[in-house]
């Protein structure tokens, strides 16, 4: 009983997240990093290898298409912070299971995106717009992605692993 008559509730003991995991979080968070500078750099007029035409006709820059660009560059790295919460220990916004089941399904849908995206660079022929040194660029600055699916994967497991949900 509380001073106040009241029965406390303990809090279930929760292991901290293993440091693995921490570090697969943040990692999440730097590979989305160089896409989105890439991104802006687009949209503020450097050259990444478009024609001014493919800039225009594809990307709609100059004009609305650099409100699309860059919006895309800030939701992306957005959402590249929300692995974050699953290794926080000081702050979660949602009850373990929702949090857990919103980690799933965030999962699920990078490994659809990432294979459909294995499919249409092997299919469509969408890299006729580079030049092969800005293609080479694209690659590095786009490459990191690639790891996001593995290791969001590998942090909800730990996540729900430590929470049960």
């Amino acid at each position: 009983m509380t001073p106040t008559g009241s029965a406390a509730v303990a809090a279930p003991v929760v292991s901290p997240a293993p440091r693995w995991a921490r570090r697969s979080a943040h990692a999440i968070a730097l590979c989305a990093l160089p896409s989105g500078l890439w991104r802006i750099a687009m949209a503020s007029g450097i050259d990444v290898g478009y024609s001014d035409q493919v800039l225009r006709d594809a990307f709609g820059i100059p004009g609305w298409g650099i409100a699309y660009v860059v919006g895309l560059a800030v939701v992306s790295e957005l959402a590249a912070l929300f692995p974050l919460l699953l290794v926080s220990d000081r702050w979660q916004p949602l009850r373990p299971r929702t949090l857990a089941a919103l980690a799933r399904a965030a999962s699920a849908l990078t490994i659809v995106f990432a294979l459909s995206q294995l499919v249409v660079l092997f299919t469509v022929d969408s890299r006729t717009c580079l030049s092969d040194t800005a293609e080479t660029v694209w690659a590095l600055f786009f490459g990191p992605l690639a790891a996001v699916p593995f290791l969001l994967t590998a942090v909800t497991w730990s996540y729900s692993k430590r929470r049960r949900a």
